[in-house]
């Protein structure tokens, strides 16, 4: 595909990203109080170049100036099959390490994605199996968790469980995380898996089976619930529902940093969605516009 072309297509990606109520944010004078990047599925692997193309995307990333990183899991490429060794899931982390390097000074928040965790580990008892290594790879509080920046309350959910759902102790968790937020607080989540929209109807693998339970929730904090991140199908979505903004943003990877096949739109997309990021803009009024952007690497 040439220059042209691939500006035409990601022009337009970029302009559909951004429909919404949301949308008359750059039309005011007033500043966001926070710029955040939101990146997902980058399955960092040795093949494809994959390494250097995902720095020079973060070198993209950088120049827009975020005040940190949102990482919506499936960091690596994928350490959750059977025949996974020890060696290539190490090899996996240390590529992740050398690559994020680049950000030195900035906070990564991360969540844990499906391709995460090594279950092939010769016990349950090995320091190395499932989740709770990738939590101590990723430096993050826990498998969920949440944190307050400006008015901003950013929560980072573990949907790696039954049926992909919050398991009861972290539902009864976000219950009282929710409610005990100030008033005028406003309320960012992110999940690897979507909680609504488009994407599950078009990729395998679906999204939050609780989504009706996670639904009601938010609208009992309507007030402050604005926007739900996710990753997961390598697939852009914005869908809005009750004054929430559900955006699936695309992979990183685009197609897991192949050419793609036949249902690609262009070389490296999934189906019709090229690799890229998101960047958000968050408002002190509590309006969001979240933006993504392909990359051509």
């Amino acid at each position: 595909m040439n220059r042209r072309s691939w500006i035409r297509n990601t022009g337009l990606l970029t302009a559909a990203s951004m429909t919404g109520p949301a949308t008359h944010a750059g039309l005011v004078a007033d500043k966001p109080v926070l710029k955040i990047a939101h990146i997902t599925d980058v399955h960092i692997r040795e093949g494809d170049d994959a390494p250097n193309r995902f720095k020079k995307c973060l070198a993209d990333v950088l120049k827009h100036k975020p005040d940190f990183f949102l990482n919506g899991g499936d960091s690596i490429h994928a350490a959750d099959y059977k025949d996974v060794t020890r060696e290539t899931m190490l090899g996996y982390w240390k590529l992740w390490d050398e690559c994020t390097a680049t950000l030195k000074g900035y906070e990564i928040h991360s969540c844990i994605g499906n391709h995460d965790p090594w279950w092939a580990a010769p016990s349950k008892e090995d320091e190395m199996y499932g989740k709770n290594y990738v939590v101590k790879r990723l430096k993050t509080p826990g498998r969920y968790y949440s944190f307050t920046q400006k008015n901003w309350h950013f929560v980072i959910l573990d949907g790696n469980n039954e049926h992909v759902s919050l398991d009861d102790e972290q539902y009864q968790w976000l219950e009282a995380d929710l409610a005990k937020l100030a008033p005028g607080t406003f309320v960012l989540l992110m999940s690897h898996y979507p909680i609504l929209g488009a994407t599950p109807m078009l990729a395998g693998g679906g999204g939050h089976s609780d989504y009706k339970k996670l639904k009601n929730l938010f609208y009992k904090h309507r007030d402050k619930v604005r926007i739900c991140l996710s990753g997961h199908q390598h697939l852009q979505d914005h869908t809005e529902y009750n004054g929430v903004q559900y955006c699936c943003n695309g992979a990183m990877s685009g197609f897991w940093w192949g050419k793609g096949d036949a249902e690609s739109a262009a070389p490296n997309y999934y189906q019709e969605t090229p690799p890229g990021f998101a960047m958000l803009e968050l408002y002190a009024d509590g309006r969001v516009v979240n933006t993504y952007f392909p990359h051509r690497y």
